[in-house]
């Protein structure tokens, strides 16, 4: 696929994983003995290093790229190359410890186990997803800007190849005859109607002016933009260059958390955080502050309100009140002011420390914010910088913070 689908690529990873430990476990027990797993607490530092090893090296050899993954004999030749690093690790980390303890076998069994189960996993999630995508599971829906050859030949080998999971809703032609508006209208008429995930800009010649038309309106609509080239001119030095079947594709916007491994990280550390923030500060705070509120502002202590997140879906933000209950910012957008006469004098103080946002650590923890971000737009806030801040929708790329 065209995207790194953030559920393929965390499956993929975490069954290697789990695949890894597993043969790692039996190769020990058939090897050696259970005993060597409890009483040599080095054992299972080796095992937390093979599993960080393995996901920087699988990263390294491109292993869960998309375009490899259709590829069984490239797919297979990175299995091999993350195995040998598994194996020389091992060795070098039974050198350090000088434990003879291990035996040759144990080596053998890990390297001939993990080759063989990741094989097998490689095999059975490639006769699964191709199941799936022919019964229209786990589809994007995409729409083709162009005309000629380029578009012609791209749309014939989306519509030959089910199972690169792209469901091609339409084909739009525009030429240079064009005129900004009236590309706009239609794109945006086609991204709303078929709820397009993509777009692949696929013209034998297009003017400048043409093109940055497109990719602005797909910018302003949060939707992903792909180019088959010859358009390097037309684009920033952040474009990231790929390739899909036998076409060489451009991506517009190189963002850093398309890589898994960055994803991973950030996740790790948003659930870490936000379960420290909740277990050692808000399971006190909460209480405290609804005493507080009760007593001096004579209100509820919750302030729920949608937010935009990813990809412009809502999503119901937590935070501390601060403003008059009867008050409903959603019903007439009213932006707060200084010393707003809305705002309690408790809720000036919550504002003041920041305490108010702390809530929102519990939105992290659900997946719908991260611990850094872009602030989350209510929607009043949202559709007034649509109109007038230029491609900000960009911002709901990435989780709010």
């Amino acid at each position: 696929m065209i995207v790194n689908k953030k559920s393929i690529f965390i499956f993929r990873l975490l069954s290697d994983l789990l695949l890894l430990n597993g043969a790692f476990l039996v190769s020990a027990i058939v090897a050696q003995s259970w005993e060597i797993l409890l009483d040599r607490n080095y054992m299972f530092f080796l095992l937390i290093s093979l599993n960080l090893i393995w996901v920087v090296t699988s990263n390294y050899f491109n292993l869960y790229d998309d375009f490899n993954s259709r590829n069984f004999p490239v797919q297979f030749v990175n299995i091999l190359k993350n195995s040998i690093i598994q194996i020389l690790a091992t060795v070098f980390f039974i050198f350090l410890v000088k434990e003879d303890l291990f035996t040759r076998y144990f080596i053998v069994y890990y390297a001939m186990l993990l080759v063989f189960f990741i094989c097998l996993r490689v095999i059975l999630f490639r006769k699964i997803l191709k199941y799936l995508r022919r019964r229209g599971k786990n589809i994007r829906n995409l729409m083709i800007v162009g005309e000629g050859k380029f578009a012609e030949n791209f749309e014939t080998m989306i519509g030959s190849n089910p199972d690169f999971g792209y469901d091609l809703k339409q084909t739009l032609g525009l030429n240079n005859d064009s005129s900004s508006e009236s590309i706009k209208e239609q794109m945006e008429y086609s991204i709303k109607s078929f709820s397009i995930d993509e777009v692949v800009i696929a013209f034998s010649d297009a003017s400048r002016e043409l093109i940055d038309s497109i990719i602005k309106t797909c910018n302003n609509n949060a939707v992903k933009v792909h180019i088959i080239p010859d358009y390097l001119n037309f684009v920033s030095n952040r474009f990231q260059l790929t390739s899909f079947g036998d076409f060489p594709i451009i991506t517009v916007r190189r963002e850093p958390l398309d890589e898994v491994q960055w994803r991973i990280v950030k996740r790790s550390f948003d659930l870490i955080f936000s379960l420290f923030v909740i277990v050692f500060i808000l399971i006190w705070m909460i209480p405290l502050i609804f005493i507080l509120s009760t007593f001096l502002s004579k209100s509820s202590v919750w302030f729920i309100q949608k937010r935009i997140g990813t990809k412009n879906k809502k999503f119901n933000c937590y935070k501390f009140r601060t403003m008059l209950p009867e008050i409903e910012p959603d019903k007439k957008f009213k932006p707060v002011i200084e010393n707003d006469p809305r705002v309690t004098k408790f809720g000036r103080f919550l504002r003041k420390s920041n305490l108010d946002e702390l809530p929102q650590f519990i939105n992290v923890l659900k997946g719908e914010m991260s611990v850094v971000g872009p602030r989350p737009h209510a929607v009043s806030y949202n559709d007034m910088y649509g109109k007038i801040v230029d491609e900000i929708r960009l911002r709901h790329n990435v989780k709010p913070g």
